[in-house]
């Protein structure tokens, strides 16, 4: 199995993290290790490059960042698990749709252990219980490595996806693992994903005790 770092950032502004992102991707080369980063994010809607202004009905007080991932609009705040997985996917031999699958995957997998059932639709990439989606995905491929990746609703205020058409979907419930499993913590509930991921994945997790420090040098 190929070694994964994995890097709990904490909670962070997203603005910093993605431009980190960037600058990891564009310094690397094929001796470069995989990485990948554990968030939380400050609220705050991101705008995917398919975006459509009119998806964004009422954000208020919460910023709204147009970024480099595709799809549409989705939200972030406190309470969700976020994970960028900073792949090298020539390397791996990983076309695009593949890791999508794998990381929809890996939410079923953890969902599936905790006897709730998940799916995913055909058209909208991410993962549903029921009618209600509990996990959003958007990419990004530079120079044949992803970065972006998904964000799992696990304790947090879902109020906020009111104010948007989630993805791109007008009225489309979202939910999350509270609902289903509130004995389980964020911290708890981000670890299993890791460990789902790496094994779809056959990597190793290598967790560093360090968080990354948005303002060193890659």
């Amino acid at each position: 199995m190929r070694e994964l770092i994995v890097r709990d950032l904490g909670r962070r502004p997203y603005e910093p993290v993605w431009q980190q992102m960037r600058a990891f991707t564009d310094a690397r080369d094929e001796a470069t290790p995989d990485e990948l980063w554990l968030v939380e994010h400050e609220p705050v809607f991101t705008q995917g490059l398919a975006g459509k202004a009119e998806h964004v009905l009422n954000p208020g007080g919460i910023p709204v960042v147009q970024t480099d991932r595709g799809g549409q609009v989705t939200y972030h705040g406190p309470g969700q698990v976020v994970i960028y997985p900073l792949l090298d996917l020539q390397r791996r031999g990983l076309g695009v749709r593949c890791l999508v699958h794998q990381l929809e995957q890996a939410v079923i997998d953890l969902l599936g252990g905790l006897a709730i059932e998940a799916v995913r639709r055909e058209g909208a990439p991410g993962v549903f219980v029921g009618a209600a989606k509990i996990a959003s995905i958007g990419l990004k491929v530079r120079q044949q490595c992803s970065y972006h990746g998904l964000a799992f609703n696990v304790a947090m205020d879902l109020s906020p996806f009111t104010l948007i058409n989630p993805c791109g979907f007008a009225g489309m419930p979202m939910t999350q693992l509270a609902e289903f499993a509130p004995h389980i913590e964020r911290t708890a509930a981000a670890g299993q994903l890791v460990r789902a991921l790496c094994t779809r994945l056959s990597y190793h997790p290598l967790w560093t005790a360090r968080k990354r420090d948005l303002a060193e040098p890659v």
